[in-house]
C-alpha cells in the first residue's frame, strides 16, 4: 500500500502545468532547499551516468547477462572475493525476464537487482527464498499481462530498467565458481520497448556537476521512479529549480551555493554519515535506504550497487584509530582478539580491500594482491589474535599473507565487507579494531 501511495504521489506530481508547484518562483528557494534537492537527485544522476558507461563503453545489451572474469571489474569499491555477472533488465508491460539459477551449495551467492536509483529490490539466493533458491524465477511489472511457465517464481518491480548484479563467492575453487556462474542464464519473454536514457554531462567524482546537474530534471525524474515514502518534496524542489533556471541571477545563486555548500557537505557526509567507532563506520541501511535520501547518494557515488545488510555489511574508514587520515607513507595494523576473529563473525565469508581516495578503485601494485579475506592463508600471533599490516612496503616481522600493499605516500580508504553477518554485525553491536600507526623497519622484500 506504502509502495502504490509513493508512485501515485510520484505521477501527480507531472500531471498538470498549471498545479502550484508551477506557479512558484525562485523566491521560494532557499539555499538549504538547493543543498536538499542536490544530495537527493545526485543519486539519480550517478546511476544514469553509470547506464550512460555501460552502453557506451561497457558493451551492454538490454536483457543480456555478462559474465565477467575474476577481478574483471572498474567500478567503486569492488568485491574481489566473488565472480561477477552483470545486466540491465528492460521490462514492459508486454515484456519479463525470465532467470535461470543453477543449484549452488556451500558458497555464497546472490542475484541481486536494484532500480535506477540504486534501490535493492530483490535478492535470490538462500536467504530469501529458503524452499527453493534455485530454478526459473521472472521479473515483471506488476500488471505485466505476461503469461509465464509454469514452476517459475515471478517476481514483481516497480520501474522500467533495472540493474542485475550476481555474485559467487570465489572460495577454494575458482574454477567452479566460474562454472557456476556461467549457469546462470536470463530470457527476454519478448523485445522490451526501452527509452533512450536522457543525456546528462558525464561527469566525474573529482569533479561532481554544479547547476547544470538540474537541466533536464523533469524528464529525469519522469524516466524511472522513485518509490520511497517521503520523496515527493524533493521532487517537488527539484523540479521547481530546474523550471528556474532560465533566470540568470537565479542560475547563478544555484551555482554557487552548489559549489560552496551542497558538494563540500556531501564529500564531508561520505565520511562522517553513519555510525562511528574505533575509526570505522559502519553503513546505515544499505541497499534499502527509506527515506535516507543523502545516503543512497551517497553510496551511489562511492560504492555503487550496494546490497542490503542482511546479506552484506560494510565497514569504511579513512583514518586510524586517533582519526588521522589513512597515509601509504605509514604503516598501521588491525589485530582481532582470540575470541572475536573476523570468520566468527559470518556465516559465508569476510575481506578487506584498499581503494585510492579519489575513485574508489583498487591500488595497482607489483604483487596484484588487493585485499585480505577468509581464504588468505593468514598466521595468526602466539596467543591465537590475528594481525593485518597496511604498508606500501612489507615490514619487517609481519608475514607476506598478513601484509596488504598501500599505495605510496598517497591517502587512502579500507572497506571492510562481511557475508552473512551474524546478529551482533547486523544490529551494530560490533566494529572492527582500530587501526594502529607503527613504527617499524621493512623488510628485505620490499616492492
Amino acid at each position: 500500500m506504502k509502495l502504490k501511495k509513493s508512485l501515485i504521489a510520484f505521477c501527480l506530481l507531472f500531471l498538470s502545468p498549471l498545479s502550484l508547484l508551477a506557479q512558484n518562483n525562485q523566491n521560494t528557494i532557499s539555499d538549504k532547499d538547493i543543498v536538499d534537492a542536490y544530495h537527493y537527485f545526485i543519486g539519480r544522476l550517478l546511476v544514469l551516468r553509470q547506464e550512460h558507461i555501460d552502453f557506451k563503453d561497457g558493451g551492454f545489451k538490454w536483457n543480456e547477462i555478462y559474465h565477467r572474469e575474476p577481478g574483471g571489474v572498474t567500478w567503486a569499491n569492488p568485491n574481489l572475493d566473488v565472480v561477477y555477472s552483470e545486466a540491465w533488465l528492460a521490462l514492459d508491460p508486454k515484456t519479463c525476464v525470465l532467470v535461470d539459477i543453477p543449484k549452488i551449495d556451500k558458497r555464497y551467492y546472490t542475484f541481486q537487482v536494484l532500480n535506477s536509483w540504486g534501490e535493492t529490490l530483490s535478492n535470490i539466493n538462500e536467504r530469501t527464498f529458503p524452499r527453493r533458491p534455485y530454478g526459473k524465477f521472472a521479473y515483471c511489472q506488476e500488471n505485466a499481462a505476461v503469461k509465464i511457465p509454469s514452476s517459475t517464481e515471478r517476481i514483481n518491480v516497480v520501474g522500467n530498467k533495472f540493474r542485475v548484479l550476481a555474485r559467487i563467492e570465489i572460495g577454494k575453487s575458482q574454477k567452479e565458481a566460474v562454472s557456476l556462474q556461467k549457469r546462470i542464464k536470463i530470457t527476454p519473454t519478448a523485445v522490451a520497448q526501452v527509452e533512450t536514457p536522457v543525456q546528462i554531462p558525464l561527469f566525474s567524482n573529482k569533479e561532481l556537476p554544479t547547476v547544470v546537474a538540474f537541466e533536464n530534471a523533469e524528464a529525469i525524474l519522469k524516466s524511472e521512479p522513485d518509490t520511497n515514502d517521503g520523496m515527493v518534496p524533493l521532487q517537488e524542489k527539484t523540479l521547481l529549480i530546474s523550471r528556474n533556471l532560465g533566470d540568470e541571477a537565479f542560475r547563478a545563486r544555484v551555482d554557487e551555493v552548489i559549489r560552496k555548500e551542497a558538494i563540500p557537505s556531501f564529500l564531508r557526509a561520505l565520511v562522517s554519515e553513519g555510525t562511528h567507532k574505533n575509526g570505522w563506520g559502519a553503513t546505515p541501511a544499505a541497499g534499502k535506504y527509506g527515506s535516507n535520501y543523502l545516503w543512497r547518494s551517497l553510496v551511489n557515488y562511492g560504492g555503487i550497487w550496494a546490497n542490503t545488510s542482511e546479506e552484506v555489511v560494510y565497514y569504511r574508514t579513512n583514518t586510524d584509530g586517533t582519526n588521522t587520515p589513512l597515509n601509504g607513507s605509514e604503516t598501521y595494523t588491525m589485530t582481532f582478539p582470540a575470541d572475536q576473529l573476523p570468520q566468527t563473525l559470518v556465516k559465508f565469508f569476510w575481506s578487506v580491500i584498499v581503494v585510492d581516495s579519489e575513485k574508489f578503485l583498487v591500488v595497482p601494485n607489483p604483487l596484484k594482491k588487493y585485499l585480505v579475506n577468509s581464504q588468505s592463508k593468514l598466521q595468526k600471533n602466539k596467543d591465537g589474535s590475528l594481525t593485518i599490516v597496511f604498508a606500501n612496503k612489507q615490514p619487517k616481522n609481519y608475514p607476506q599473507t598478513n601484509w596488504l600493499p598501500t599505495p605510496a605516500k598517497a591517502n587512502y580508504h579500507l572497506t571492510f565487507r562481511f557475508y552473512g553477518p551474524e546478529l551482533p554485525v547486523v544490529k551494530g553491536q560490533y566494529f572492527p579494531p582500530p587501526l594502529q600507526k607503527v613504527t617499524t623497519s621493512l623488510s628485505k622484500n620490499e616492492l
